[in-house]
């Protein structure tokens, strides 16, 4: 691409939270979901990120509310979250509260009753019969001809309605990899041109960073899932790590430990990674890139929230890990050395089960030790030039002298995370 596309100051040290509206609240509306956002913003959280606020095609739904993702309209609100004044508003409050707000963006297909398919049916893909068609085993959507240059036009468009009518700040858009990259290139250009956005793809592959700012570390995700049960090692998760690595400079990928798909489908959190999952978590916001968190994580939320039906989430008081996350964001905020900081991985001898990294930016040192095993008591020993100093636990806010080698232990499931001072 010949185009260079700039990350907006505000995302490169950010984090992102992902909001389910429909089962956030008893009400699933916009205007409910708006009375978190001060606990939110007391939490660090930063980047808003809501599951699409379009309406969902009744032709094809699934289970009795359909799919966020089989939308009818791009330019609608879906009436069951409230109308365009409500989502209005929740943007100028999270602006007011100095967050930044991002909405999904489906690109590759709508559903099955979307208005285009009755005004202009050759936008759409067929099969060999006529029919409206979709090439990746979903049900309740169909896919839209990108060699058709009228529907990317009318597409781009809608993607401005939302910038200009509602002053979102950026698009995570889904399944990105299943679109041309010059349509998002296009895209773009064109919604830049009216306000600097960010811009997060659902996939993983390094060339969409030409345009995106931002990608998924999916491949990370499942192998560190399959390392908690045991079927892959630290080995394989640093090769993944690696070749993040070699990702073009300034390409962002993001961590989690869950999302609305690996919730609703794959298992929560917790029957992902068992006693290492908080641990995982402290990686995810303090290894090179963005983290995101999911509605809920912060309860912490032990269910399979239900996708195509109402399921509310339980929240209870007091969060649990609220305090967890609010550290968590509120060193990356603060300190650059996990924003800018280079990184450099410990070795140790229970390399099977620990990782231990160093960031550092310039005098500000970040140490991270963590225990990823199930059942694995482990005594650690580190040495670099860099430990030698003062720090303080970034948990207890306990003071310690460190010399260049020291040595820790760590029960299963254990982090430990430390600043220099």
């Amino acid at each position: 691409m010949n185009k260079i596309f700039s990350t907006v100051p505000w995302a490169a040290g950010s984090n992102i939270y992902e909001v389910n509206i429909r089962q956030y609240t008893p009400e699933g509306t916009f205007t409910a979901f708006s009375e978190h956002l001060p606990r939110l913003k007391d939490m660090g959280v930063e980047i808003i990120w809501l599951m699409p606020v379009t309406p969902i095609s009744k032709k094809g739904r699934l289970g009795s509310l359909g799919s966020y993702y089989a939308c009818s309209s791009y330019t609608s609100v879906n009436p069951e979250f409230g109308n365009y004044d409500d989502f209005r508003k929740l943007v100028q409050q999270t602006h007011a509260l100095g967050m930044k707000l991002i909405i999904d963006w489906v690109a590759n297909h709508t559903g099955l009753d979307h208005h285009w398919t009755k005004e202009h049916p050759d936008w759409y893909i067929r099969d060999a019969a006529g029919n409206f068609t979709e090439r990746n085993g979903w049900k309740d959507v169909i896919d839209l001809d990108y060699s058709n240059k009228l529907m990317r036009a009318e597409l781009i468009k809608a993607m401005q309605f939302w910038v200009t009518e509602f002053e979102i700040d950026g698009f995570r858009c889904d399944m990105a990899h299943l679109v041309p990259l010059d349509f998002w290139q296009e895209a773009r250009e064109k919604c830049d041109q009216l306000k600097p956005l960010f811009w997060l793809a659902e996939c993983e592959v390094p060339s969409y960073h030409d345009v995106f700012d931002a990608s998924y570390a999916w491949h990370w995700m499942h192998v560190s899932e399959q390392q908690s049960r045991g079927e892959k090692t630290l080995h394989d998760i640093r090769e993944v790590l690696h070749s993040y690595s070699q990702y073009p400079d300034g390409a962002l990928k993001l961590f989690f430990t869950t999302n609305h798909d690996e919730n609703s489908w794959n298992g929560t959190e917790y029957e992902k990674y068992g006693k290492a999952t908080n641990a995982w978590a402290v990686f995810s916001a303090t290894w090179k890139g963005l983290p995101l968190i999911y509605s809920g994580q912060e309860i912490p939320n032990f269910k399979r929230i239900l996708f195509f039906d109402k399921d509310t989430i339980g929240w209870e008081k007091p969060l649990q890990l609220h305090s967890f996350y609010q550290t968590l964001l509120a060193l990356r905020k603060n300190n650059p050395a996990l924003i800018t900081g280079e990184t450099f991985i410990l070795p140790t001898e229970n390399s099977e089960a620990i990782m231990a990294y160093l960031r550092r930016s310039g005098e500000r040192i970040v140490l991270v030790l963590l225990n990823l095993s199930q059942n694995e008591k482990c005594k650690v020993a580190v040495k670099h030039e860099w430990l030698s100093g003062k720090y303080q636990s970034v948990f207890s806010g306990m003071n310690y002298s460190f010399a260049s080698e020291e040595n820790f232990e760590l029960l299963p499931g254990e982090y430990l995370l430390y600043e220099s001072i």
